[in-house]
């Protein structure tokens, strides 16, 4: 379970290492600004999958809860989104017309964590089942 927990750890820093920093080449090399710190972005989806990765690898472990981690994962789906705009409120929802490159920035690190998340969940959750 260690080096499960380890490789979850290294993937998720090299998603965010190298999804960071190109990204963010691209807007520097492009003059692009936004409202909200792409960093900051990228760090709430890096800790925040983690956490859900090493939770539900923990929690596997106890079959009374094992039978139920599909339902918690949806739960935990709800709470990162709900915890991503209280976060992020003031500098994304408060925008008006957020422009189209703003949007598909907030979308990247979204869709790479969570494909990455959802590969681990369903591994985990394909373990026993």
């Amino acid at each position: 379970m260690i080096k499960q927990l380890i490789l979850y750890s290294a993937i998720f820093l090299l998603l965010y290492l190298v999804g960071y920093h190109i990204h963010n080449n691209y807007l520097v090399n492009n003059t692009i600004n936004f409202p909200f710190s792409i960093k900051k972005v990228y760090l709430f989806h890096l800790g925040f999958s983690l956490l859900i990765c090493v939770n539900f690898t923990l929690l596997s472990t106890v079959d009374k809860i094992f039978q139920q981690l599909g339902f918690i994962y949806l739960v935990t789906l709800v709470l990162k989104l709900v915890l991503f705009c209280i976060i992020f409120y003031k500098s994304i929802i408060n925008q008006e017309n957020l422009a189209l490159t703003a949007r598909i920035s907030l979308l990247i690190p979204t869709i790479i964590f969570l494909l990455t998340e959802v590969i681990f969940v369903a591994k985990i959750l394909n373990k026993k089942g």
